[in-house]
């Protein structure tokens, strides 16, 4: 059957934020794979937690993680982004229908994401907080590639306070037991700050997500000590992989604006995080 036109959410950044012409995206996309050095090769994949800045900015860097997913299988893709655009006191999922790019469309996994709307209270159906939002969209031209066709479950949170991580991650982590998931974070780092600056602000992200830390992530973000425009997705992100049964954490690639672009006074920060089990 035909998916409903109405229910698919067309692309926002496509030829902004990345390639509009799908075999330049495409091409694109392969040459941040092929620039990725030989890395690990864990057993079982459970989570990334990858930028989402242009990719001409940081889509370097997410190629570290997504060159790991290249080739898996996942039952499902979970992809949990922050909300610049709106704020609303919950969090948000594309409930039906499909996600568009370049590169086709992707659909809904619409039996988990009722599920998930079921088991917690701070989950809801809200397409219209989706449809100008950049740092979800960004991540999927990257899962069409190195994984074919998938379906999806597309989280925005309007909030992202300690208590609406945990009861998020515990959501996802209830509704997909038995199920093969792939639970992808979106997350930039500091922001605006000098080169070195914003090297120090990050190295303490780095250190809770290699430590598997997310309470201790949590609590650097509310005191100012780290900073990530998208923090509450990388807690999920570690909280739901932890869950599901993740017991290492790799940070794969480091790096800021100020790598790609020269400038140095206002950087913002990126990294790429396998969390896995061997």
């Amino acid at each position: 059957m035909a998916m409903e036109r109405s229910l698919i959410r067309k692309s926002v950044i496509a030829g902004s934020w990345y390639p509009g012409e799908p075999t330049v995206l495409r091409n694109t996309i392969e040459d941040f794979l092929a620039a990725v050095p030989k890395q690990i090769q864990p057993k079982h994949l459970y989570g990334v937690v990858v930028p989402h800045a242009g990719y001409v900015y940081s889509g370097q860097v997410a190629a570290y993680a997504y060159r790991l997913v290249r080739g898996r299988a996942y039952d499902v893709v979970i992809v949990v982004s922050p909300s610049h655009r709106q704020h609303f006191p919950s969090v948000a999922v594309y409930d039906r229908g499909g996600y568009e790019t370049p590169l086709g469309i992707i659909p809904i996994a619409e039996d988990l994401a009722a599920k998930l709307v079921k088991l917690s209270t701070v989950i809801e159906a809200n397409r219209s907080a989706h449809l100008y939002e950049h740092a979800l969209e960004i991540q999927l031209p990257f899962l069409q590639v190195v994984l074919g066709s998938f379906s999806l479950v597309p989280l925005m949170m309007g909030d992202q306070d300690a208590q609406t991580c945990r009861e998020l991650a515990e959501a996802i982590h209830t509704a997909t037991k038995g199920k093969d998931v792939l639970v992808v974070g979106s997350s930039d780092l500091s922001h605006f700050h000098s080169y070195d600056r914003a090297v120090s602000l990050d190295r303490f992200f780095l250190h809770h997500m290699q430590q598997m830390d997310p309470e201790g992530l949590l609590l650097d973000l509310e005191v100012g000590k780290t900073e990530a425009c998208g923090g509450g997705p990388a807690v999920v992100a570690l909280m739901a992989s932890t869950a599901a049964g993740a017991n290492r954490s790799a940070v794969l690639k480091y790096a800021n604006s100020g790598d790609v672009t020269g400038e140095r006074q206002r950087v913002v920060g990126y990294a790429s995080v396998a969390l896995y089990a061997d």
